[in-house]
């Protein structure tokens, strides 16, 4: 009788689906990472500098989980549309997606209706890296600075990839602090296409991590104007930030702090709020141990990449600060801005 309710057990067992059945034993989390193959999703168009991290960070992860890791380009909405398929469906951490925390941020800030996740509860893994962001334009623009840019008397255009996506709030920001007239163009794949545009005189201005400025640079097809950072780029070390030149009206300061604040959410590394417990604090540890990695480290100095890992709670915290002290009259002044004033129909 006993071996017979053993074997309608594990017939039962059987028939329930997978993430049950890891959910209710005690098999390994390590044993489950290297029997799956494992999806590390990138939010960004391709060329652009969430494909590339995802990629440098790809071969690390296989080998620290003893499993195949696959890079899966998933740029639509900024990688909102794959953060909020990875919360709904994922229940067993074989899904993560690196992405612009401050897109994830804003959007969940504004309420958007394409927003189905919330960050108080999405699993983090980590911060990659954190950088400063840079206006950019064509290397013989006559634009030398953001006063230069003030006494324009057109129309100043700035590419984009969609509405909430580093380069297009960005640049409403920059606009919005010096008071500019401005249109963001979107519809760009990439801010590598967005630079391209610049150079062909389609577009005159240019809002970008510095990670992606310093290859366009390099390329000869930008040349940097300003540094919107409390501290300088690694980068060009030269150059003065937005903070360190002339003295800031307090309108302006506040946005080009906010601007800042949003930047250095940077690169963030989200999953399911729906991984069991154990399986979260592993698949932790195991990106702690690759984001610190000596050779992973070397990697990135050689293409430019660099890694700066912040663990999972600080990075919860920086995200939680905004979303609850941007409130009132200023979140609703910084939504018109970002979501419409500088948008095409604005």
């Amino acid at each position: 009788m006993r071996r017979i309710r053993q074997s309608i057990f594990a017939l039962a067992l059987a028939s329930l689906p997978p993430s049950y059945c890891y959910a209710q034993t005690s098999l390994d989390p390590a044993k489950f990472f290297r029997s799956h193959t494992v999806r590390f999703i990138a939010g960004g168009g391709p060329g652009g500098g969430y494909v590339n991290y995802a990629r440098l960070l790809a071969p690390h992860l296989a080998a620290a989980l003893g499993t195949t890791v696959i890079v899966d380009n998933q740029p639509a909405a900024g990688g909102l549309a794959a953060l909020n398929h990875i919360v709904a469906s994922d229940t067993d951490g074989l899904q993560f997606i690196i992405m612009n925390g401050g897109g994830a941020v804003l959007s969940q800030l504004f309420n958007l209706p394409t927003v189905q996740y919330d960050l108080a509860t999405v699993s983090i893994l980590a911060t990659v890296s954190s950088s400063p962001w840079l206006v950019l334009v064509k290397p013989d623009s006559p634009f030398q600075s953001m006063a230069d840019l003030v006494k324009v008397g057109g129309v100043l255009r700035w590419p984009a990839t969609g509405p909430i996506d580093g380069l297009s709030d960005g640049a409403s920001m920059m606009c919005e602090a010096y008071a500019l007239n401005c249109r963001v163009v979107m519809g760009y794949k990439s801010s590598n296409e967005g630079s391209l545009a610049i150079v062909r005189g389609e577009m005159d201005a240019l809002y970008v991590s510095d990670t992606s400025a310093n290859n366009y640079i390099k390329a000869g097809q930008s040349r940097a104007i300003a540094v919107v950072s409390k501290a300088r780029t690694r980068f060009f070390p030269q150059m003065l930030t937005v903070f360190e030149g002339p003295t800031l009206a307090l309108e302006q300061n506040w946005w080009l702090s906010a601007r800042s604040e949003v930047d250095a959410l940077g690169r963030i590394i989200l999953a399911s709020p729906k991984i069991p417990a154990d399986r979260l604090g592993y698949l932790q540890s195991i990106v702690q141990k690759v984001l610190t990695d000596l050779a992973l480290l070397a990697d990135g100095d050689k293409l430019e990449r660099y890694i700066e890992y912040q663990d999972p709670e600080a990075t919860k915290k920086r995200i939680m600060d905004l979303l609850t002290e941007v409130v009132g009259e200023r979140k609703d002044r910084l939504k018109q801005v970002v979501m419409k004033k500088y948008l095409p129909g604005g």
